[in-house]
């Protein structure tokens, strides 16, 4: 008589455990399948259990020190306040730890332990976050690291696929340069899986066989006035490059070949507003560009996401952003860039399949302050 009782007993318990230790693993696919692509085909399938609106958000940034991350910030901050958005945000909280990554760790630690429903973040390391990680699961929070992400499928995460923007770059410039040259390349956040991929990504096609570059690297940090510093030393340096890869930072860029007489050469950089003009403005000279986002807009997907998520639908654990590109001849004024914008603003925030699509004057409108 009381051996089924314990029985049951027993599988409840081991129901909660499974429960408590984080998304159920099942088979796709999943809901909405044009916005929430799986990453390959080998990605596999989350469930997580559903829990009513609204939801208790909070985002994690780590460095805040770039016009990606501001634009990033005000992003977030635009999208819950759109009217399909609103009903399902009961608080949202941001706070931006900077380079630190025991830091950045422990404000997700105090999110779990607040009781928040969903964590967004930009990890600061891609493979220090497993003991949180499990914190997270454990607590039924929904962790979505977006941009750098994290080197783990126990969690949910959102990007674009960041070593093909680099094969992508390299492949743009091995055909307007050549099979060899001397080759600027401007990196990233060093410690990022952003700068890492991309840098890898690029590497591959550049280093294959068949090519002979010299490839100058210098760090950019993502950001303009560096990336100009670096850019100009680089030159003063090593003299004339035939190409140039940026992965952000890349009007800096530019500026600092036009302020150091540098002939105009095909240069593979982001989708910051100013360098799109540059390219337009100067594409008869020479200034051949290709221009590839990682748009401040992927918040608001790992912010859909969450959602999704929080309310029991099956996701991909790995969800794949298609990466907007632009590439000379084709760059066109309040298409896709703005003349009336400032150089700083990132030019891709509409993604269509995911019915996501957050205005210049909404993002511009807010703060990048923590709340």
């Amino acid at each position: 008589m009381f051996r089924p009782i314990a029985l049951s007993m027993a599988l409840l318990g081991v129901a909660a455990t499974a429960s408590a230790a984080g998304p159920e693993v099942v088979n796709g696919p999943g809901v909405m399948p044009e916005c929430f692509a799986p990453y390959s085909s080998d990605t596999q399938y989350f469930r997580f259990e559903k829990k009513e609106p609204p939801y208790r958000i909070a985002l994690a940034n780590g460095f805040v020190g770039n016009t990606w991350r501001i634009q990033m910030i005000k992003t977030l901050k635009a999208y819950a306040e759109q009217d399909d958005v609103k009903p399902f945000i009961k608080e949202l909280k941001v706070v931006s730890t900077g380079t630190d990554v025991a830091a950045q760790v422990a404000a997700i630690d105090n999110f779990i332990n607040a009781g928040y429903d969903a964590i967004l973040t930009i990890a600061v390391n891609p493979t220090a976050f497993t003991p949180v990680i499990k914190r997270a699961n454990r607590a039924g929070v929904v962790l979505v690291p977006f941009d750098n992400v994290l080197d783990s499928d126990k969690i949910l995460q959102v990007n674009e696929d960041q070593s093909e923007m680099g094969r992508i770059m390299a492949r743009w410039l091995t055909k307007n340069v050549g099979s060899s040259g001397k080759i600027l390349e401007v990196r990233g956040l060093p410690g990022n899986s952003v700068d890492r991929d991309r840098h890898q990504g690029f590497r591959e096609i550049m280093e294959a066989s068949g090519n002979d570059f010299d490839i100058i690297e210098v760090v950019g940090n993502w950001d303009d006035g560096t990336a100009q510093k670096v850019v100009a030393d680089a030159v003063a340096v090593h003299g004339q490059f035939d190409g140039m890869y940026v992965q952000g930072g890349s009007t800096g860029s530019v500026r600092a070949l036009m302020d150091a007489g540098h002939p105009f050469i095909p240069i593979a950089g982001e989708a910051e507003n100013g360098f799109r003009k540059l390219c337009a403005e100067h594409a008869d000279e020479g200034l051949l560009c290709s221009s590839a986002g990682q748009s401040p807009g992927l918040v608001a997907i790992a912010a859909k996401t969450a959602i999704t998520a929080l309310q029991g639908e099956v996701l991909p654990q790995y969800v794949s952003v298609p990466i907007p590109l632009v590439e000379h001849p084709d760059f066109q004024a309040d298409v896709n860039y703005f003349p009336e914008l400032g150089d700083n603003f990132f030019t891709p925030n509409e993604f269509p399949p995911c019915g996501v699509n957050i205005t210049a004057t909404e993002i511009m409108a807010k703060s990048e302050q923590d709340q």
